[in-house]
């Protein structure tokens, strides 16, 4: 009859969980003044823009109340 057989030792499994490795992976690499300057400036151009669009985008938000009262009330007063 067919035994099945598992690739791997299930105490190899089991012991998985608990193993370190002894390698420790390489020290990162420290990041230059330019390149320190240039991602604080790509960053303050993106709030920048954020913070303008909103800005910018608010006035049209509105109900536009005041523009059709302001067309209303000239018509009013040419009759």
């Amino acid at each position: 009859m067919f035994r099945r057989r598992e690739a791997v030792p299930f105490s190899f499994v089991a012991e998985h969980d608990s193993f370190r490795s002894n390698v420790t992976p390489p020290p990162r690499e420290r990041l230059t003044v330019s390149q320190v300057t240039g991602r604080t400036l790509i960053g303050l151009t993106v709030v920048a823009g954020l913070v303008g669009s909103l800005l910018f985008g608010l006035p049209s938000l509105e109900a536009g109340q005041t523009a059709g009262n302001a067309q209303q009330s000239e018509a009013s007063e040419r009759r």
